[in-house]
């Protein structure tokens, strides 16, 4: 073969790279796109249902608490099945052990994205609950309304305010209503399967002899990345329920053992189940 043919081979070779790299960088681009409308639809969305409920939760505002906190978490609960139908989330709750519906317990979970506030309203179906809200949320206009009346509300830069959300906790606890907390207080942005617990929901399990339910949100992470607010994305969404710890027979003096108890259940499942965040 000439050098010639060799060089025509060659040139064509890049000529096909060449064209192959700039179709993937369209498409790319392409992609990217798409997901930026998608996910102002998605906000667009949650924004109409925010302005549908508003006058309904302003009327339950005027209920006994207890009345209008049950009354509003079914209302946003029926929103947010609404709502991951129309952009396509499809979640499925896992048992790995049978769940009882019919007593209250201190559901945990571990925190990786601003999804994970929906999909609790897709996981707990069949009982009340209450969720600690951060003071900030409640800052938002409508939504945030909306927020205040559903959850338990803390400054945690206030002691006080602190103690008071614990004690809203657990009287929530002696009406038969379940909690749901985050025991790593924040998002875990890291390779690891959890960042370390902080006490606080160990303590109430203790106090109030109440089981601690762990759960699993495995996808929330890939649905929407906590480091941007345009990282929205379709696909399955799941929670995988395990199985609960009793707090009978724990004193506060074994709070570490019985928070280390959960913390070990939930590494190593998210480790089994493969969390796509754990790199280590």
């Amino acid at each position: 073969m000439s050098e010639l043919q060799i060089s025509g081979k060659l040139d064509s070779v890049d000529y096909i790279s060449s064209k192959v790299s700039y179709f993937r960088q369209s498409m790319r681009q392409i992609l990217r796109f798409l997901q930026i409308l998608y996910n102002i639809y998605a906000f667009v969305l949650l924004f109409i249902f925010a302005l549908i409920l508003l006058p309904i939760v302003i009327i339950c505002s005027f209920l006994p608490k207890k009345t209008s906190g049950n009354l509003i978490y079914k209302l946003v609960r029926y929103s947010a099945d609404i709502i991951l139908w129309l952009i396509a989330i499809r979640h499925e709750n896992i048992f790995e052990a049978p769940h009882d519906t019919n007593k209250p317990s201190i559901f945990v979970f571990n925190h990786i994205s601003y999804l994970d506030a929906i999909i609790i309203l897709k996981a707990i179906r069949k009982q009340h609950i209450r969720g600690l809200g951060k003071y900030e949320i409640g800052q938002i206009p409508i939504m945030g309304f909306i927020y205040k009346q559903a959850v338990i509300m803390v400054n945690r830069s206030d002691k006080a305010d602190r103690a008071r959300s614990i004690i809203d906790l657990k009287a929530a606890l002696s009406n038969k209503i379940s909690i749901i907390l985050a025991p790593e207080g924040t998002f875990n942005e890291t390779t690891n399967p959890l960042l370390d617990f902080f006490d606080g929901a160990f303590r109430i399990a203790i106090e109030t002899n109440t089981p601690v339910k762990p759960i699993l949100f495995l996808d929330t992470f890939d649905r929407l990345y906590y480091g941007s607010s345009f990282s929205l994305k379709p696909g399955k969404s799941r929670a995988v329920f395990l199985d609960e710890i009793n707090s009978n027979g724990y004193e506060l003096k074994d709070l570490p053992m019985l928070k280390q108890v959960v913390y070990n259940k939930m590494e190593s499942a998210l480790i089994k189940y493969k969390a796509t965040w754990i790199k280590n």
